[in-house]
């Protein structure tokens, strides 16, 4: 992709975002943020973990975008029993026609879409959770001696529950690193929850409109990853997510107390990333340290893992973040 053509569709993007926030809001009432940060995940092309108490509009949210941009949608309800060829499909014996014959054919799970819904995740042990990874990472799904490609764009859209609730199991942290964007839904504001229960209780709303196909997604994507990048924000960014690992010599004497695990080399990745669409939906040409701060949140939340002694002391990842982006 050349310059010039980089520069056509940063240019379009930002329109584009308007238009796709007026499709969002005939569903979905407030919660700004929060579809600011799903859209930059998705123009990043990376997965997303959405987390909620019951009721907070996740699943609605997630719907309501693959609508607007006219993506093949697929929901993946997890439940203690839910089996991984439950996800990924399997094969089944069949009869071949015209005769006694029998064959296998391989019957495709939900996760063959373009934004895939994996509603309530940790409400299923990890075994099952692990059935994404391949797809998350690599785009393929690998049945028998078979590997199939999924269709691309593949985002990956997952809500789980606190997991302070009961019947929750944590995900394991090799899949928690294939998710770019860690996002937390709170209630919301009074005014909001008013608009919602008025508009929930009348009328059917608008059903959101198709604007964008999947071959105009992905254009829109590799014209993000060709935004030129200056060094002095590569570095800012680096250094933040090493900063994050109380090994590195350059960690505050507080990292090496509160931090059992810092962020790995994907965190830096994604911090560059996210950035990039952030300042692309905006109309910027290229992303600067502040983008990155305002990344930081979301992409480095899930990746710290707290010591005890945070935990004593009632000291969140979040808290540590927050902390290191200031």
């Amino acid at each position: 992709m050349n310059s010039e053509e980089m520069i056509r569709l940063i240019g379009e993007l930002k329109e584009v975002k308007q238009d796709l926030l007026a499709q969002i809001r005939k569903s979905i009432v407030g919660q700004n943020e929060v579809v600011d940060k799903v859209l930059t995940g998705l123009f990043a092309n990376g997965h997303m973990l959405i987390e909620g108490v019951p009721g907070l509009a996740k699943t609605l949210l997630i719907s309501t975008i693959a609508k607007a941009l006219n993506l093949s949608f697929g929901r993946i309800q997890f439940t203690p029993d839910l089996m991984p060829s439950d996800i990924t499909g399997s094969d089944i014996l069949v009869s071949a026609s015209g005769g006694e014959e029998r064959k296998f054919q391989y019957i495709k799970g939900p996760i063959f879409a373009n934004i895939i819904l994996a509603d309530e995740i940790n409400r299923t042990p990890p075994k099952t959770q692990a059935a994404l990874l391949q797809a998350m990472q690599e785009y393929h799904v690998s049945s028998g001696n078979t590997t199939r490609p999924l269709d691309l764009p593949f985002i990956v859209m997952a809500t789980q529950n606190p997991i302070e609730q009961e019947g929750t199991y944590p995900l394991p942290e090799a899949q928690l690193d294939r998710f770019m964007l860690y996002i937390f839904i709170d209630y919301p504001e009074y005014g909001d929850e008013l608009k919602i229960v008025q508009t929930t209780t009348g009328a059917i709303s608008e059903e959101p409109k198709a604007l964008l196909s999947a071959q105009r997604i992905i254009e829109f994507q590799n014209a993000i990853r060709n935004m030129p990048l200056s060094d002095h924000v590569l570095e800012f960014a680096v250094k933040l997510a090493r900063s994050t690992r109380p090994g590195d010599p350059g960690a505050k004497a507080e990292i090496h107390k509160w931090i059992n695990w810092g962020a790995g080399p994907r965190a830096s990745q994604y911090l560059v990333l996210a950035a990039k669409a952030r300042a692309a939906l905006d109309g910027r040409l290229t992303p600067s340290e502040e983008d990155v701060r305002a990344v930081a949140l979301p992409v480095l939340t899930h990746r710290v893992l707290v010591s005890f002694a945070a935990e004593a002391e009632g000291i969140r990842s979040t808290d540590i973040v927050k902390q290191l982006i200031h």
